[in-house]
């Protein structure tokens, strides 16, 4: 087993793609500590309770947290449906945050993988202004950007999914080269999870009956899992800096 014995923290390990890819790596050998503003409802090797929406709330779960850290999933988020500036702290900012804390606890051949979206495919469209964003040093300073850059709360949600992979991928290379540790992304399709209908509301009845031909149906969370859990282990050591559809061929209709 390419995870056996190594210590994975996932973030929304309390349902969906979190909760399957905990159960997943669990029966692989891996130590899975969740984390999560739930409580879990299944088994864990750890579990810590935390708001991943600033700074003060990563820190404290950082203290709660083990001192290796093999590799990092950072699968909780919020629906486009939530406030924007909710959005942006969640999904981005503090993610970020949480990754430059948790990688100062992983060696050579660590692994962390973020989960982005289908909806980040536009991100070369707005590259300028993401990668502005992507150069701000830390949350107050991003939060400082955004302020003056403010993101409309229809398109929020694709918005920071898109700065997250602009973000990811030119990080990737100095975190590989400078500490053995890799970055990538997971872009899911539509998935069978409990936030499923905020992605229908956020986007429109209108939008979603059109897509509808293009793909077979959204994606059963434990077919997101597996994908995550190879990026979490040896098998993939030479990938990094990558952002990976999982989507049952939805992104390849739009050529």
């Amino acid at each position: 087993m390419t995870v056996q014995g190594k210590t994975i923290v996932i973030t929304g390990a309390s349902s969906g793609i979190g909760a399957d890819t905990a159960r997943l790596l669990r029966l692989q050998g891996a130590r899975v500590i969740g984390v999560d503003r739930n409580d879990p409802m299944l088994t864990l090797d750890g579990f810590v309770k935390a708001d991943l929406s600033d700074v003060a709330g990563i820190d404290a779960a950082m203290k709660q947290l083990p001192q290796k850290i093999d590799a990092l999933c950072n699968i909780a988020g919020v629906p486009g449906t939530a406030p924007a500036d909710l959005v942006a702290r969640v999904n981005y900012l503090g993610l970020r945050h949480l990754v430059e804390r948790a990688s100062d606890r992983m060696g050579e051949g660590g692994s962390i993988v973020n989960i982005s979206s289908i909806l980040g495919a536009e991100w070369p469209q707005r590259l300028e202004q993401h990668k502005a964003l992507a150069e701000t040093a830390g949350f107050a300073a991003g939060q400082a950007w955004l302020a003056k850059n403010p993101v409309p709360q229809e398109s929020c949600y694709q918005y920071f999914k898109e700065a997250l992979i602009v973000w990811s991928i030119t990080q990737s290379q100095q975190l590989f080269l400078s500490r053995g540790v890799r970055m990538n992304c997971v872009a899911p399709g539509p998935v069978f999870t409990p936030i499923l209908g905020d992605f229908v509301q956020m986007l429109g009845q209108e939008r979603v009956e059109k897509d509808a031909h293009r793909m077979k149906r959204p994606a059963f969370s434990d077919e997101v899992a597996p994908v995550i859990a190879f990026l979490c282990g040896d098998a993939s050591r030479w990938v990094s800096g990558i952002n990976l559809p999982v989507d049952g061929g939805l992104a390849s209709t739009y050529l």
